[in-house]
Formats: structure tokens, C-alpha cells, sequence
């Protein structure tokens, strides 16, 4: 019996160490199980604080884009016009020369004739710069059209079909397709 016990004794005593060993590498798995996640959850805050990093980055960039563009559309709208005036800044300088030549000494007809000439060049000049910019003269020779004419008066006509323009009052312009002032006209019945 004597024998019996310590057989029982020894079976216990290694089996007691090897519970020992499982629960140490079970201790030891946890623990690198635990510093591995540990690890990960390290790294995706990392991860996380660069993201939110990028983003307030893109942030500010995309408000100082759109102030930007604020500011330039502001701009834009301001001197809009600014080729316009250049481009009648000639026509002004014309209408001067023919005022300075009328201070002249010339004979009443020469005058008369070098202020007409000037007259007409500066016209033509004028109406050169304006369709430059989609500003157009309002036709005379086409039918009537309530949208660009202004029928001041109606006569009737032989000569002419009924609904055509026969006489023109005050030149319309247009802009583009839009009018600026409309043509008062004469209209045949």
C-alpha cells in the first residue's frame, strides 16, 4: 500500500507541474495576446489622430479656397466693366481732337466739313467698340418685332406690307440678345 501511495504520489506530482505549465503558457499567451492588442489599439489611435490631423488640414485648405474665391468673384463683379471703358477711352479722345479743332482759324466750310468727317469716324468708331462687347444696333429692315420696336405711330402704305417699319425715330440697341433700349419706329398698316 505503502507503494500504491507514493505511485499515486508521483502521478499527482507531475501532473501538478504540468497544470503549472498550461496555466503559465496560458498566462503568457494572455499576456502576448493582451500586449498585441495593446499594440493595435496604440497604432489605430495613431492612425486615428493622423486622420483627424489630415482632416482639419483639408478643412482650413478648402476655407481658405472658398474665401479665396469669395474675394475674386467680388473683384470680378468690380471692374467687370473695366475693358468696356478702355475701349471707349479712344472714342472720348476723339470727341476732344474735334472739339479742338473747331478752336481753329479755318473758313466756316472747312470747319463744317473736318467736324463732319470727325463726327462720322468717331461713330463709327463708337459703334465699332460697343459691338465688340455684344452691344448691336437694332435692324431697321426687318419686320416688325414688339420685343425690339416700339410702334410709335402706324400710316398707311401702298409701297410697303402691312406690319413692315417704314420710318425709324430713335435707333434700338440690344445686348447680346437682350435689348437695352428699344427702336421707336413707324409702322405701315
Amino acid at each position: 500500500m505503502a507503494n500504491e501511495n507514493q505511485n499515486e504520489l508521483e502521478q499527482e506530482q507531475p501532473q501538478t507541474n504540468e497544470d503549472t505549465k498550461v496555466e503559465e503558457n496560458n498566462s503568457d499567451e494572455a499576456a502576448t495576446e493582451a500586449a498585441a492588442v495593446e499594440n493595435e489599439f496604440d497604432l489605430l489611435q495613431n492612425e486615428l489622430a493622423a486622420l483627424k490631423d489630415k482632416y482639419a488640414r483639408v478643412h482650413a485648405d478648402f476655407e481658405n479656397i472658398k474665401k479665396r474665391l469669395e474675394r475674386e468673384k467680388y473683384t470680378a463683379v468690380e471692374y467687370a466693366n473695366e475693358k468696356f471703358a478702355k475701349d471707349m477711352i479712344p472714342v472720348l479722345d476723339s470727341l476732344q481732337m474735334a472739339m479742338a479743332s473747331a478752336n481753329t482759324d479755318a473758313s466756316a466750310e472747312e470747319l463744317i466739313t473736318k467736324l463732319k468727317e470727325g463726327i462720322e469716324l468717331t461713330i463709327k468708331q463708337f459703334l465699332t467698340s460697343l459691338e465688340k462687347h455684344g452691344v448691336k444696333m437694332v435692324a431697321h429692315d426687318e419686320p416688325f418685332d414688339p420685343n425690339i420696336h416700339n410702334a410709335i405711330q402706324s400710316v398707311p402704305s401702298d409701297t410697303v406690307e402691312s406690319g413692315q417699319i417704314v420710318q425709324t425715330f430713335q435707333t434700338g440697341y440690344k445686348y447680346k440678345e437682350r435689348p437695352l433700349r428699344e427702336a421707336m419706329v413707324v409702322v405701315a398698316n
